[in-house]
């Protein structure tokens, strides 16, 4: 007997498989109740992850997913979860409870999600007693690669970026202004069209106005986030994502000024859920 858990995005979902004695990765689309319904998601389960699976029997399932603070949308995965696993032990919950699980395991803390998005919460060892609300990048996701992303973009269509940077930017997008406000405000998704631009802070560590952009847009995750939290004082915070990991270095500068206690920084959450759910 064995359990599997799902850690899904939008547009990827890891599933991990983990037995007495041995563990496998599988990679499906992602599974979003947002722009899927039940047959939908039964369907591509059926094709991309139950073949997979092989002979495996699956006694408990621990789905960890976007979109899924909405009690339709939970119902939505759970009922295809059954559809193709009737017998196995379900849990459906939010990508938050993922990473306060991954990163506190069954102990107290601040657990924070800087990926594309951002996202933070006070986890008590048991469930999440607060968050601070999020919404969304247009007027929110402090600190996120969304956010980050936007900085550059502005940095660049403003022309703040001196010679050097603005060379550089544009040998490495090689896009126009024109195509670029398209992308913003007419083509889907531009969350994630944003965040594709912070990889240009990540290649261009140590200039003056990258490690400004770096610096102030992760600080305004922590003053408008973290400094909600009064438990913030008194225990470690954590970060997961691809963002917390990529400027970790930050993060702990950061934590120095504000006198708070650092504690995990982590990429990704499942070897987290694997610990925990053992």
């Amino acid at each position: 007997m064995a359990i599997l858990i799902a850690d899904s995005g939008a547009t990827k979902c890891e599933w991990r498989l983990v037995g007495r004695d041995k563990k496998k990765t599988i990679i499906t689309q992602g599974i979003s109740p947002y722009f899927l319904d039940e047959l939908q998601v039964t369907v591509i389960l059926t094709k991309e992850l139950l073949p997979k699976l092989g002979k495996a029997q699956v006694k408990e399932l621990f789905f960890y997913g976007t979109g899924l603070a909405n009690a339709t949308n939970v119902t939505i995965i759970r009922k295809a979860l059954k559809n193709l696993f009737p017998k196995a032990k379900t849990e459906v919950q939010t990508d938050l409870m993922g990473a306060a699980r991954a990163l506190c395991g069954r102990k107290k803390g601040i657990a924070c999600i800087l990926g594309t998005g951002s996202n933070s919460c006070y986890f008590n060892g048991k469930t999440i007693v607060k968050n601070s609300p999020g919404i969304g990048y247009v007027l929110g996701d402090e600190g996120s690669g969304a956010y980050l992303g936007k900085k550059v973009v502005q940095y660049y269509l403003y022309n703040t970026f001196d010679e050097e940077l603005k060379s550089r930017f544009e040998k490495r997008f090689q896009v126009s202004p024109v195509e670029i406000l398209d992308h913003v405000y007419k083509q889907p998704l531009a969350n994630r069209y944003l965040a594709s631009y912070a990889i240009f802070l990540a290649e261009n560590r140590g200039h003056y106005m990258i490690e400004n952009i770096i610096e102030d847009g992760l600080n305004d995750f922590f003053f408008t986030h973290l400094h909600k939290y009064r438990e913030s004082w008194i225990l470690p915070i954590h970060f997961i994502g691809s963002i917390a990991f990529g400027f970790r270095d930050v993060l702990k500068e950061l934590c120095q000024s504000y006198e708070l206690e650092l504690g995990k920084v982590l990429k990704a959450p499942m070897q987290g859920l694997i610990e925990y759910h053992r």
